[in-house]
Order: structure tokens, then C-alpha cells, then sequence
């Protein structure tokens, strides 16, 4: 399965097999994150950690370590769904644990992503997907904005608005309810990144390949320019 066609099927797995992962795979696993893109100006660290390090429900976890400010929230989201997809493209389980830290602490600790083996089964289509309907968050009904709105986010908050002109689009965050403050600081910078990747995949299946993004502040909000070819 592609990545691509991972964001159509993806589920969030809650319970994992308690055996690690083969050597080779997590591996693999670490080779695809290095090769993972970032976000230009953007230099987070990742790493692979174990059950024992996290003290979690998952035999493994991607621990994602960055600045604190939004530009690089940004950039983990985005650099982490694609390692999402990737995993569950290998037909493995992951989840983001927003609330989860390493037992050793550091201070630019930011997320983790948890993963393994799981037999939590894949969703059958997009129509699995409890996400809000595409007027609402966009200006346009397209093939990227389908694979936009399947995008996970915290609490399912989906914190976006998405505005598409020749040869660009703009996420915008919007927050929405209380959840708007509840999770502005970090977890919807994150939701942004992660609905970028998901964006930036269907342009590439599209076949647009100079493909240029930009976060940065709007006012007092927050926006991503995507501009493509």
C-alpha cells in the first residue's frame, strides 16, 4: 500500500502486540525518518525510543525534539505524518500520545508518536472517517482537499480552513470552540504540519512536483502558503 493510499484507510490503534518490532524493521524505520524531509529553515530531532524509555501502551515510539515556537510544531507534524503513514503503510499500528513524555526528560522534547504491531484493522474508505464536511473548511471540493479533510488531529479538533487559488493554497488555522484554547500552543501547530503533509501528497499523486511551503504568522493567527507547479 502507498502512502498515498494510506491516508485513506489510516486508523489511530490504541492497542498494541506487546512484541518489539524486528531490528530490520525498526531499522527501516529510522532510515525513512533521516530521509523525511523538513520544512526549510527547520531542524528537529527524532528518535526511535523503546516500551521502557516512554512507559506506554506501544512497543516503540518516534520521540520528536524541536524548538517551542509554532514554525517548528509545524515542522514535527509534518515531519511525523509522514512517518505515520509510512508505518502504517507497512501494515502497523501507530498513534500521536500528545500527553505522553520519555522518562528522561528534555526541554525541547515535543510529541510522541507511538507504534507496533496491532490488530486495531484499517478503516474500509474515507466514509470511516468522522471529520467535518468539506464546506466547511474549504473553498473548493478537489482531490487534495479530500485527502486534506482525513487528516488526524487532536481531539479531532481539525483546526483549518483552506482556501485554494491558481497554483496555491493557504491553510489557515482556526480553532474552533474550546478547544481553540485548549490547544493553540503546540498540539494545533502540530495538526498543521500534519494536514500539510497529507496536502502535499495529494499534490504529488496529482503530479506537482516544485512544490514550495511556508508557515508563517498571519496577524494574530497563523498560515501556511503552499505554492506548487
Amino acid at each position: 500500500m502507498t502512502i498515498y493510499d494510506t491516508i485513506f484507510v489510516r486508523r489511530s490503534a490504541r492497542k498494541y502486540e506487546k512484541k518489539p518490532l524486528s531490528e530490520g524493521v525498526l531499522e527501516d524505520i529510522r532510515e525513512f525518518i533521516t530521509n523525511t524531509k523538513q520544512l526549510e529553515g527547520q531542524n528537529a530531532r527524532f528518535e526511535v525510543a523503546s516500551a521502557e524509555e516512554v512507559k506506554g501502551p506501544a512497543p516503540h515510539y518516534v520521540l520528536a525534539f524541536c524548538k517551542n515556537n509554532d514554525a517548528a510544531h509545524v515542522n514535527v507534524g509534518y515531519v511525523l505524518q509522514n512517518v505515520d503513514l509510512y508505518i502504517q503503510s507497512m501494515g502497523l499500528g501507530s498513534l500521536y500520545m500528545g500527553m505522553k513524555k520519555p522518562e528522561k526528560k528534555a526541554d525541547d522534547f515535543c510529541i510522541p508518536l507511538a507504534f507496533g504491531g496491532s490488530e486495531v484493522p484499517f478503516r474500509n474508505g474515507d466514509r470511516d472517517f468522522n471529520r467535518l464536511p468539506v464546506n466547511e473548511i474549504s473553498n473548493i471540493d478537489n482531490a487534495i482537499i479530500k485527502a486534506a479533510r482525513l487528516a488526524p488531529s487532536a481531539r479531532n479538533s481539525q483546526p483549518w480552513k483552506f482556501t485554494f487559488d491558481d497554483n496555491k493554497i493557504v491553510i489557515r488555522y482556526f480553532g474552533r470552540g474550546l478547544l481553540k484554547s485548549m490547544l493553540r500552543k503546540r498540539f494545533n501547530m502540530i495538526d498543521l504540519g500534519i494536514v500539510t503533509r497529507h496536502v502535499e501528497i495529494a499534490l504529488i499523486n496529482e503530479g506537482k512536483t516544485n512544490i514550495s511551503i511556508t508557515p508563517r504568522s498571519a496577524g494574530d493567527g497563523f498560515e501556511i502558503e503552499i505554492i506548487y507547479n
